[in-house]
């Protein structure tokens, strides 16, 4: 029977556990991002997302600031993508 520990010292043990269980969840995402726009294809279609939102400006005078809001929104998407094939390429 395994003995188990309440309170914040019970915790503390599956702190560690959960934290690298997380971890490993991150890197394996991480690399799926890395398979699927590693290749040619995938870098052709990530320069194109890129061309449509990063490179484009996100708000022109005149405009609703919310209007500025929304593109960023559109702009953390791509920047997560390469984010995230940066963090598995270095693996």
């Amino acid at each position: 029977m395994t003995q188990s520990t309440e309170g914040w010292d019970g915790l503390r043990t599956v702190e560690p556990q959960v934290r690298q269980t997380q971890q490993d969840n991150q890197d394996d995402i991480d690399r799926l991002f890395l398979r699927v726009f590693g290749s040619d294809d995938g870098q052709e279609l990530l320069g194109h997302l890129r061309s449509l939102t990063i490179e484009q400006p996100t708000w022109y005078p005149g405009e609703d600031a919310s209007h500025g809001y929304a593109r960023e929104g559109q702009n953390s998407l791509v920047r997560e993508i390469e984010r995230r094939i940066r963090r598995a390429s270095e693996l």
